[in-house]
């Protein structure tokens, strides 16, 4: 088949194909949300990325809340824990929940330790036994978080190396990134419990021969690409993080099969492409607040092409040189991000603290009133009472008159 000829989009016409690819074209579900509507989020987006920090909400909930509203976040807990499961942990954009259909498609970075940390690798290469001991341990007495991992006289100190983490827990990490154990679940403590893959995932998943790595990396730039909607090669490859060449040979595979469109995108200095399915939506009326770790913007490069965004999250910058706070979401309104807002939920005080509000240039007038609206609907969803806003920002004073 030969390639489709380029297709020219407007900046505009870009995000909303963007938007409509990562399920904002749809309004949300207008009753309870059901294990249906995760399924239907889960094979859009292919993952979730985990985070540790907890100001808010675990991030690995948030983009369900986004495109969903008001849901049970035990219905991703199911499909992430239990019998039919459809998620995994892995290392696919970073740590993240991914689709258990990608599992094969994963495989090949099990096996490439290129990219895994020194000190995992060194574990492996200098004790051997100790790992092979840690694996007999999960196989006897698994699901285990590495506390509970026993190395009979192994030297756990956890002097000397990166995160002072004991032996017992390099051997799980190497174990964990080569897929001969996985995440069964979390704990109350955000603890892995680690257990082998054929008691945790399903044999659909496990079934199907590992993919080699140039089918993987046509498997998972596939997925990019209608995750996406459009994007460069960069986009593409930042979704899973993969390397230029294996990607670059997996889009002109795709180009060349008719899946894969190559797009002009006017300001855009690089070639982008569009999945020659993605929908073009004439417009969109979202509304959402948009975690750090949403795939919508995880791509810094592509979110200020595509919505004149800058964004960097300042959890790693000292306070006093914080721009707009500690953990700022996006603010998603029409198909525009129109403001940013430093979220606290103060669990103690039952409150959803808004610490700064910040507005973008140009944002419209209602911008405040239904910033409010998704504020109150989130502080509902994490069985907060009421929505608090401190007087930093240059939206604050509009937001505060709304309450």
């Amino acid at each position: 088949m030969n390639p489709a000829p380029a297709v020219r989009l407007t900046p505009l016409q870009a995000r909303r194909i963007a938007l409509g690819a990562q399920g904002f074209a749809r309004q949300r579900p207008a009753s309870t949300v059901t294990a249906r509507h995760v399924n239907a989020v889960i094979d859009r987006l292919g993952l979730f990325q985990i985070d540790s920090v907890n100001v808010l909400q675990r991030a690995h909930y948030l983009p369900l809340f986004s495109r969903l509203g008001r849901y049970d976040p035990n219905l991703l807990d199911r499909a992430a824990g239990r019998s039919p499961r459809r998620l995994f942990e892995y290392w696919a954009h970073e740590a993240a929940l991914v689709d258990v259909r990608l599992w094969p498609a994963l495989q090949w970075r099990m096996r490439d330790a290129s990219s895994m940390w020194g000190g995992v690798q060194q574990l492996a290469d200098d004790k051997p036994e100790v790992v092979q001991h840690v694996l007999d341990d999960v196989r006897a007495r698994g699901p285990l978080t590495a506390r509970q991992v026993e190395l009979d006289g192994a030297d756990l100190s956890k002097e000397g190396w990166g995160w002072n983490w004991s032996e017992a827990k390099r051997a799980l990490e190497y174990l964990f990134y080569t897929g001969q154990v996985t995440a069964a679940r979390r704990n109350s403590a955000f603890e892995r419990l680690y257990d082998v893959p054929e008691r945790v995932l399903p044999s659909p998943a496990l079934d199907p021969p590992a993919l080699d790595v140039h089918d993987a990396h046509v498997e998972l730039v596939r997925h990019a690409a209608q995750a996406l909607g459009v994007g460069t090669a960069q986009c593409l490859r930042d979704y899973f993080r993969l390397k230029p060449a294996p990607t670059q040979r997996a889009i002109d595979v795709l180009t060349a099969a008719g899946e894969l469109i190559p797009a002009e995108i006017a300001g855009w200095r690089r070639p982008a492409y569009l999945h020659a399915e993605a929908s073009r939506p004439r417009s969109i009326r979202g509304r959402a607040l948009i975690s750090p770790f949403d795939p919508l913007i995880f791509e810094r490069t592509r979110t200020e092409q595509l919505f004149d965004f800058r964004y960097r999250i300042e959890i790693y910058v000292p306070a006093a040189k914080r721009v707009h706070g500690y953990y700022v979401l996006p603010f998603l309104l029409g198909d525009s991000l129109v403001a940013r807002v430093d979220l606290k939920a103060d669990r103690g005080a039952g409150v959803l603290r808004v610490l700064s509000a910040w507005a973008e240039p140009g944002a419209p007038a209602e911008t405040a009133t239904e910033l409010l609206a998704e504020l109150r609907l989130m502080a509902e969803w994490l069985g907060l009472g009421d929505v608090m806003v401190e007087p930093r920002g240059d939206l604050a004073e509009a937001l505060e008159a709304c309450t």
